[in-house]
């Protein structure tokens, strides 16, 4: 049945979006170390785009302290490069082995920093969302319109897809609140 690939296809779609929320969320740092602030970090590889994960391992030594130790030696300097020029904020420190990264106390004004940029990020995934609820509620009009569906299932279907919708969009609200109390914490 069509309608069903279409509503498969509408949970799929608004379920990766929740998860590259998530994974957006676990990059903006709280005060506290976690190799998520760094892991998807583009680092210019010998000319290449590459994930620092995949060149380094990350480790959290201390509450306070990532710690990043290059499989090649020769990485360093485009590992603490790529660091100087993300939006992280923080000044890594090499020994020529590995590279710590003290995290520092999130004074207020960066606190509210991060929040605005915290909902921002949400109101694109939220928006997202919704044109996903858009593009399928066209695709069930047009197989609505072929025939394929009556009036009434089309009706039907559309009010799940809007559940679903809100569904997705009370999830990114309540993962946007456990963030906004995490960069808050003291």
């Amino acid at each position: 049945m069509p309608q069903e690939k279409v509503l498969k296809d509408a949970q799929h779609r608004m379920d990766k979006t929740i998860e590259f929320f998530q994974s957006e969320l676990s990059g903006i740092r709280t005060g506290k170390a976690s190799p998520a602030l760094v892991e998807n970090m583009n680092v210019d590889y010998y000319g290449t785009s590459t994930r620092l994960r995949e060149i380094a391992g990350i480790s959290t030594p201390e509450v306070r302290m990532i710690l990043i130790q290059p499989w090649d030696p020769g990485a360093i300097s485009a590992i603490t490069k790529a660091i100087n020029t993300s939006s992280l904020g923080i000044t890594p420190v090499s020994d020529g082995k590995v590279i710590r990264l003290p995290i520092p106390e999130l004074d207020e004004e960066r606190r509210k920093d991060l929040i605005k940029t915290t909902k921002n990020i949400a109101e694109d995934n939220r928006v997202a969302v919704r044109n996903i609820r858009r593009e399928i509620n066209d695709d069930l009009k047009k197989l609505q319109k072929d025939g394929q569906i009556s009036e009434d299932e089309y009706h039907r279907l559309h009010d799940v897809v809007q559940k679903n919708t809100d569904d997705h969009i009370k999830k990114i609200d309540n993962l946007l609140k456990t963030k906004e109390e995490e960069i808050m914490k003291v």
